[in-house]
């Protein structure tokens, strides 16, 4: 997906970037393509693919919910997909990218350094601790591919405000979703809307998983990371 194609691609789907925005997603890619060369960030290098599967796919949030003045934290954001995207083309979220690789992190204060972004922050943490001290703080908690459903679900329900929600950005979730309404309700929470759809060009699949937190979150959740993956609830 080249720039063009990327801007009408986005057309389709409501969302209207300026110049300024432009710049600011290529001086993105120039810094990811730079700092990859020193170390592993992505394995997506090549500049077409980074539009689409990075920039595109990040923006495919929009389909599932209004984005406009959250606070919006990204968990396991890696190299700030799709966290540090939404930041550039919503400027007025408030947006928390968390990662447990330090060289990651560090990558993300780079960019926004270079990009001069304000109201976003970086938590060098990892998922499960990061959401057992800070609770109920964000509307809107996000993760693109980085673990099993349920996993993230643990991780990241504790993080939303209530009322607030929590998008997974999955590919095929068919056998992640077998049994696993005991998880919605011991963390409180519905799922409101399912959407499947394919990548432009590329064709592949991806699915949105929206749900609502209806009720604070039990204390004892997450638990510690060997019993979350040992052990459903």
């Amino acid at each position: 997906m080249n720039k063009e194609q990327f801007i009408d691609e986005l057309k389709k789907i409501n969302i209207t970037v300026t110049d300024h925005m432009l710049e600011q997603l290529e001086k993105y890619d120039e810094v990811l393509r730079a700092e990859n060369k020193k170390y592993n960030l992505t394995a997506i290098k090549n500049k077409e693919d980074v539009y689409l599967k990075h920039f595109y796919d990040s923006l495919t949030l929009s389909k599932i919910i209004k984005l406009e003045n959250q606070s919006l934290c990204d968990i396991g954001t890696g190299a700030g997909f799709p966290g540090m995207v939404l930041k550039i083309i919503y400027p007025n979220l408030k947006v928390t990218l968390v990662d447990a690789t330090e060289k990651k992190c560090k990558f993300l204060q780079l960019v926004i350094q270079e990009l001069g972004l304000k109201d976003i922050e970086v938590i060098h943490a990892r998922a499960e601790i990061y959401s057992k001290t800070v609770r109920e703080k964000y509307d809107i908690v996000t993760s693109r591919a980085v673990a099993p459903l349920k996993h993230l679900l643990e991780y990241s329900i504790p993080l939303v405000k209530v009322e607030g929600n929590y998008i997974a950005m999955k590919s095929d979730i068919q056998k992640e979703i077998e049994n696993i309404d005991i998880y919605y309700k011991k963390l409180k929470i519905e799922e409101e809307k399912i959407l499947t759809f394919t990548l432009p060009y590329e064709e592949s699949t991806r699915t949105l998983i929206r749900y609502k937190k209806i009720d604070k979150t039990d204390l004892k959740y997450p638990r510690k990371y060997t019993d979350i993956k040992k052990k459903s609830l």
